[in-house]
């Protein structure tokens, strides 16, 4: 028989570097009191020279993330991959078994050991069973992501629109985004990336009343299941 799961620790790894106290408040903010929260980047130990020397070679290959002093940077996922799977085995190693990559991005070649969520596959799943069919509006940091949201988010009876909307944006900048989304008539909006806060997605609200789903409630909601 399978022992319960005893686990009151959580490991994040960001594809950026820590401390990313915003993004840990968020996360906290779902979780049941008392989880403790591990979270380290996987652009940790590295200068700033370092990370600028990885930028992405094209649009497939972009991620955004936020520095801890507030820096936005576009890094490549190739160059992140390998640092980012080191970071979750040492989860595992130091006795964390439940661990999450706090990225959206799909990572093909990410080999994780134990419980990995991968935000990606959380909300694949969450759209594809409340939005069977309809228009999904998803919002993402990069315009050259947004160039490529069909192909990540289309599915037969299901209309993608996108538009790009930078984390860390002033209200009057989520205002703005939010109006020409709610312009487009979703059934569905999607705030793709780990860094958008609670706080954009209230905001969203005002300006389109239908269902949004905010990436990193929706991830860390899953990690409650595991942990509580």
């Amino acid at each position: 028989m399978n022992k319960p799961l005893q686990v009151r620790r959580m490991g994040v790894v960001v594809i950026g570097q820590s401390p990313r106290p915003a993004m840990q408040a968020e996360i906290a903010a779902v979780l049941s009191p008392g989880v403790s929260i591990e979270l380290r980047g996987a652009l940790d130990g590295m200068s700033r020279a370092e990370i600028d020397a990885i930028p992405p070679v094209d649009g497939a290959d972009a991620l955004f993330t936020l520095l801890p002093n507030g820096d936005n940077v576009r890094i490549s996922k190739k160059a992140v991959e390998g640092r980012a799977n080191a970071q979750l085995a040492r989860f595992k190693q130091d006795g964390i078994d439940v661990a999450m990559l706090a990225c959206t991005g799909k990572f093909p070649n990410l080999t994780p050991d134990g419980l990995v969520i991968l935000p990606s596959a959380v909300l694949h799943k969450m759209v594809e069973a409340v939005l069977p069919k309809g228009r999904l509006g998803v919002f993402s940091p990069l315009a050259e992501q947004t160039a490529l949201i069909a192909n990540k988010w289309q599915r037969e009876g299901v209309e993608v629109v996108g538009i790009t909307l930078q984390p860390g944006s002033d209200d009057t900048s989520v205002d703005d985004a939010a109006r020409a989304m709610a312009d487009k008539q979703p059934d569905l909006v999607v705030l793709d990336c780990m860094s958008y806060t609670s706080a954009n997605k209230a905001r969203v609200r005002q300006h389109f009343s239908g269902p949004v789903i905010l990436s990193i409630a929706a991830a860390a909601r899953v990690i409650e299941e595991l942990v509580s």
